[in-house]
C-alpha cells in the first residue's frame, strides 16, 4: 500500500501540477503546519495536504460550496462543509431519477410504441383508422419508426380506409422542461407520450447562390426525411441569432444570416413531438407503399387492435446512456412514468411528478431536504443538500445497481488531458448549469477503501443576473465551470490520500 500511495499517486500528480491538489501541496507550497518527523511516505502525504477550506477559497467561485464525504462500508462521516445547505443539484438529480426508475419500474422495463387499427384488415386495407400510439419511449428515433413502417407492410397492410391518428396521451404534454431556457437550446425540448429523436430536429445550412440552402430533418444515420411542421427562415440580421414562434400549428424559426458563415448544423428543440413523429411515420409508410393522410391528434385511445410494435432497450441500458450523455428528456420521461405507476394515477406536470419522487426519496432514504421540481435537474429551483445526496448514494449502494451505471469520472492534468492509470477510480454523476456545478458518486482507493461523496457549488447571485439570451454561453461561465471542476478533482484527490488506510 505504501508503494501505491507514495509512488503511483505522486507520479500521477506530477503530470497535473496546476490542477492536482496533491501536486500543488507536495511541490508548490509550504505545508500548512509544521511537519513532525515521519517514517512512512504516506503519512507525509497526509500531513502536507491543504485543508479543504483552502482549496475552496482558492477556487474563487463565489456563492456557496457544500460537500460531504463518508466511508462507504462504515458510514462514518469523514469531512463536510456547508453540507446542510440546499443547493441546485443540476444533472446530479438524474442519479436519483435513475434509482427511482429502477426501484419503481424495474431494470427490465421496456417502453413500447404501437401501431393500432380500429377496423379489421380486408384485402390489405385497414377498414378503419390507423393509430400511432406512443408509450413514452424517450429513445424512439427515425430508425424505430422505419422499423414500424416495414412491420406494417409485413403484416400485409397496403392501405388505410380511415384516418391516420397520433396519440401521445400516455404522458402529459409539456412544452419545455424549463421555461427559463432560451428557445433554441436542444436540451430543453417538449415532453410527451410520443417522442422522436429526443424531440429535436436537425437544422442544416449551406451557402448557395448568394443565400443559404436549409434543411429541417428527422435525421439518423440511416434515414434523413424532411419535415414540414418545423420551418426555418434566414433573416438579414445579426442578432438575435434565433427566434421561435408557434404559429399556424407549426414550429416557426428564424435565424440571423450574419451568424451562419459558410455552413453548419445543429439540433433544435421540437415543441410538437406528436406531429413530428406522425409526419415522419407518414413519410416512412409511403416509402413502403402505404398511403396515410396527414396525422390527426387523438385525445384518448378508442377500442383498437394492435398490428405491430417496437420496444425500447431495457430500462437499465436506457439509464446508463442517460447518465453518460445527461439527456434531460430521458430523465423526465422515466421520472413521470415511474410516478404514474407509484401513485396509480396520471401526473399532470413535471413538478407534480417530482413531488411523487421526492416523497419516495424521503420515505426510502430519510432525506429531509430533497425538494426537486423536475427529474433532470434543469430547473434551477430544485434543492438538495450535499449530506442528503451523499446519504442517498450510500444507501443505494447496497440496494441498487446504480454504481455500474454511473460514468467514470476521469482525472485531468493541467492541459486537461486524462491522467492514465490514476490510482483513484471514480464513478459519479456530474451536473452543470450556468454558475452551478455538482458532482456526486463513489471513489475507490487503491487499498480497497470506498468513499461516497457529493459536492455542490453555486453562485446563484451571478446566475440570477443573467439575461435569458445569455444562458447558452454566459460571460465568464466557461471559466467558472473550469474552476469548479478543478476544485472537485482537488477535493477527491485530497480525500484519496487523507482517508486511505
Amino acid at each position: 500500500m505504501t508503494k501505491l500511495i507514495s509512488r503511483r499517486l505522486f507520479l500521477g500528480s506530477l503530470s497535473a501540477l496546476s490542477t492536482s491538489a496533491l501536486a500543488s501541496s507536495v511541490w508548490a507550497n509550504a505545508p500548512e503546519q509544521s511537519l513532525r518527523p515521519v517514517a512512512r511516505s504516506k503519512d507525509l502525504l497526509r500531513e502536507i495536504q491543504k485543508p479543504a477550506e483552502v482549496l475552496v477559497e482558492r477556487a474563487k467561485l463565489g456563492g456557496r460550496v457544500g460537500f460531504a464525504v463518508a466511508d462507504m462500508s462504515t458510514g462514518k462521516l469523514l469531512e463536510e462543509r456547508d453540507a446542510t445547505l440546499g443547493q441546485p443539484p443540476a444533472s446530479v438529480a438524474k442519479a436519483l431519477t435513475a434509482a427511482y426508475g429502477l426501484d419503481v419500474l424495474g431494470a427490465d422495463y421496456r417502453f413500447e410504441t404501437k401501431v393500432l387499427a380500429t377496423g379489421a384488415i380486408s384485402n390489405g386495407v385497414i377498414q378503419g383508422d390507423v393509430i400511432l400510439a406512443g408509450g413514452g419511449d424517450p429513445t424512439l428515433d427515425t430508425d424505430g419508426l422505419a422499423k414500424l413502417a416495414a412491420q406494417l407492410k409485413q403484416a400485409g397492410v397496403t392501405g388505410v380506409k380511415g384516418a391516420f391518428k397520433i396519440y401521445g396521451g400516455a404522458l402529459p404534454y409539456i412544452r419545455g422542461i424549463d421555461a427559463g431556457q432560451p428557445d433554441h437550446v436542444g436540451y430543453n425540448p417538449a415532453v410527451s407520450g410520443l417522442n422522436l429523436n429526443y424531440n429535436r430536429v436537425h437544422f442544416e445550412w449551406r451557402r448557395a447562390n448568394g443565400g443559404y440552402d436549409v434543411t429541417m430533418q428527422a435525421r439518423t444515420e440511416a434515414h434523413r426525411p424532411d419535415v414540414r411542421f418545423a420551418k426555418m427562415q434566414v433573416i438579414a440580421r445579426n442578432v438575435p441569432v434565433y427566434t421561435y414562434e408557434d404559429k399556424g400549428g407549426l414550429d416557426n424559426w428564424t435565424v440571423a444570416k450574419g451568424a451562419l458563415g459558410k455552413g453548419g448544423a445543429r439540433w433544435l428543440p421540437v415543441r410538437k413531438p406528436e406531429i413530428y413523429a406522425g409526419e415522419v411515420f407518414q413519410s416512412l409508410a409511403r416509402a413502403q407503399g402505404i398511403k396515410l393522410d396527414a396525422p390527426e391528434y387523438l385525445e384518448s385511445l378508442p377500442t383498437a387492435s394492435e398490428i405491430t410494435k417496437v420496444q425500447s432497450k431495457p430500462l437499465a441500458s436506457i439509464l446508463k446512456d442517460m447518465l453518460k450523455w445527461s439527456t434531460n428528456l430521458t430523465a423526465e420521461i422515466v421520472g413521470m412514468t415511474a410516478s404514474q405507476k407509484r401513485s396509480g394515477k396520471p401526473v399532470k406536470s413535471l413538478k407534480q411528478s417530482a413531488q411523487v419522487m421526492n416523497a419516495w426519496a424521503k420515505q426510502s432514504f430519510d432525506l429531509p431536504s430533497v425538494a426537486l421540481v423536475d427529474h433532470s435537474g434543469l430547473g434551477e429551483q430544485s434543492r438538495i443538500t450535499a449530506r442528503d445526496m451523499m446519504s442517498a448514494l450510500r444507501q443505494l449502494r447496497g440496494t441498487s445497481e446504480l454504481k455500474p451505471l454511473l460514468k467514470p469520472f476521469k482525472m485531468l492534468d493541467a492541459q486537461r488531458k486524462v491522467i492514465k492509470d490514476h490510482p483513484l477510480s471514480v464513478h459519479a454523476k456530474t451536473g452543470t448549469l450556468n454558475f452551478v456545478s455538482g458532482l456526486a458518486g463513489y471513489v475507490d482507493l487503491p487499498d480497497g477503501t470506498e468513499l461516497v461523496f457529493a459536492i455542490f457549488a453555486a453562485n446563484l447571485d451571478k446566475r440570477a443576473n443573467l439575461k435569458k439570451s445569455e444562458r447558452e454561453r454566459p460571460p465568464g461561465g466557461r471559466e467558472w465551470n473550469r474552476r469548479a471542476k478543478r476544485l472537485q478533482q482537488e477535493l477527491i484527490e485530497r480525500w484519496g490520500i487523507v482517508y486511505s488506510s
